[in-house]
């Protein structure tokens, strides 16, 4: 007797239509977010949404598609382009967790998706400096003395 082949997440959470709904929701959001809709170079999200449905498969052990077309994802070298700070990371986060809510996966499912997906985007950030956080000290203002007994 042979166990049968384990099922992949892919397969069991319904593949790719699944997967086309993730995206299509998250991209929905993206489209009006004014931080992270400057980011995509192609003025129609269409490109990046297939680029990204292609990746999530094949990471969740679907069609390995994404590799064929584009090689190894390099996630990290993708995108280190483009500023991603903490609120780009929210932000992204935000429309991720509204997309992934209306899967309506099982409370299994939803949490190992939504692990990743929170791991890689705080592993995509690469700027952390503040955007206008904070007070403008005035270029005339003198500078700040933080120990002066040892100027």
């Amino acid at each position: 007797m042979t166990d049968p082949e384990p099922q992949s997440f892919y397969d069991a959470v319904g593949g790719h239509d699944t997967f086309v709904r993730l995206v299509d929701a998250f991209y929905r959001g993206v489209a009006t977010d004014e931080v992270l809709k400057p980011m995509y170079p192609e003025e129609d999200l269409g490109p990046a949404a297939v680029r990204l449905t292609l990746f999530l498969e094949q990471y969740w052990g679907g069609p390995t598609t994404y590799s064929e077309q584009r090689g190894h994802p390099r996630l990290r070298m993708r995108h280190n382009p483009f500023h991603i700070d903490p609120d780009a990371r929210d932000r992204w986060l935000a429309h991720m967790r509204t997309a992934v809510d209306e899967l309506g996966l099982s409370p299994l499912h939803e949490a190992t998706l939504w692990d990743y997906l929170e791991r890689a985007a705080y592993a995509m950030v690469n700027i952390f400096e503040p955007r206008g956080i904070g007070p403008t000290r005035p270029a005339s203002s003198a500078p700040l003395t933080v120990h002066p007994d040892t100027a």
